[in-house]
């Protein structure tokens, strides 16, 4: 029974508390007292780190290509790289990952080479996908993770049905959903958290609070207390997070999925990051934000910085392991980008693989329909592949 009073008051949630932020350093990489320090070693440290720098040697390789020409499409994950890590390495490999576009770090935490990266992005014979789909729309089934959608939000709904189908199985394994807060204000975030909610999914839902959807800055977005204060809505655990705080993630994150296994409930991780790069190469963020704003999260709240620090201050990092790392990583991107080019493209009849388990008929005359036209128009189409 709810409690009663005869006190009319009305509430304004904008005057009520914030929901804190979790951390574990402070901003220059320092542990706060009283902190507890994840349990990790040099070698897994080091691992988590330069996979970190791997994120920014793709981005900045193929970010590069696709302004060249070479590739149609990328999105960069700059400023994001400690939530892509730091939850990845709390995770188990057979956790199901359901992802937004900005994740590609979970990828190659769990074993994704630089080289299908590549071959995804250049849509060669080599791609899981056969080349169809976008670039950056990666997925694995060996790894246990989704196919990226580019509609917006659609995986929240999606991990809500995973998560009660690994309830029922009584598998030792949750899922987890990463979108940015722009998506929460798609219907199916709403229908996502509610199923997972009411039917006591063992789902970990992960916002990425990066301070714009697209051009929208999040003031013109929602006026509670960021995304967090719905999940309470929802009935639903959650807890807000520095995401530029690798060891505050991991730690959060490890925690969300024992409590989301144990209790075979959803958790809701807020996530307080920048995006620094544009939003994708179809964007320019100059139009919308200051240079002065990126450089200030840059100086001040880089995950990559941060993490470094703490690594130093323990002896486990120099600027000898720096530099080799920095240049060892761009030369191997460097080469999985120039393999992927040349590779030919799918033949095109995979346009029509993988629906049915025999094609019905209406797809045998579609594909009949396009070699013909393929034939009556050669000039306009390559040779082999489409």
């Amino acid at each position: 029974m709810l409690p009663t009073t005869t006190t009319m008051k009305i509430v304004d949630p904008q005057q009520a508390d914030k929901f804190p932020m979790y951390r574990v350093t402070d901003t220059s990489g320092k542990v706060l007292p009283d902190a507890v320090v994840p349990d990790l070693t040099e070698d897994d440290a080091q691992k988590m780190y330069r996979t970190m720098g791997r994120i920014q040697a793709v981005d900045n390789i193929f970010y590069n290509a696709q302004r060249q020409g070479r590739v149609s499409f990328y999105m960069q994950n700059d400023g994001e790289e400690a939530i892509h890590i730091g939850t990845a390495s709390a995770l188990q490999p057979q956790d199901m990952i359901l992802a937004q576009y900005r994740e590609v770090g979970v990828l190659l935490w769990r074993g994704f080479s630089v080289q299908q990266l590549a071959d995804q992005c250049f849509s060669n014979e080599k791609d899981l996908g056969k080349g169809r789909q976008m670039p950056v729309h990666y997925g694995s089934r060996d790894l246990n993770f989704q196919t990226i959608s580019s509609p917006l939000t659609t995986q929240l709904p999606q991990a809500a049905g995973a998560a009660y189908a690994m309830k029922l199985a009584k598998m030792d394994a949750v899922t987890v959903v990463f979108f940015g807060e722009g998506a929460a204000s798609e219907g199916d975030f709403h229908a996502g958290m509610n199923f997972a909610a009411t039917l006591e999914a063992p789902c970990v839902f992960i916002c990425r609070n990066n301070g714009y959807a697209i051009s929208t800055p999040v003031k013109d977005q929602f006026r509670g207390d960021g995304i967090i204060s719905r999940a309470a809505g929802y009935g639903m655990y959650c807890i807000r997070v520095d995401g530029n705080d690798f060891l505050a993630v991991q730690q959060a994150t490890k925690a969300a999925r024992e409590l989301a296994l144990e209790q075979n409930r959803p958790v809701f991780i807020e996530f307080m990051t920048y995006r620094r790069g544009h939003h994708s190469t179809s964007d320019d963020s100059s139009r919308y934000r200051e240079a002065s704003e990126i450089e200030f999260w840059n100086t001040n709240h880089n995950p990559m910085q941060r993490f470094r620090a703490y690594l130093e201050e323990k002896g486990w990092w120099n600027e000898a392991q720096e530099t080799e790392m920095r240049e060892s990583e761009r030369a191997a991107v460097l080469t999985a980008l120039e393999t992927a080019e040349v590779r030919p493209k799918p033949p095109m009849e995979e346009l029509f693989e993988d629906v049915y388990h025999e094609k019905p008929a209406h797809l045998v005359k579609q594909l009949e329909e396009l070699k013909a036209h393929v034939a009556k128009f050669p000039e306009h189409y390559a040779g082999d592949g489409h």
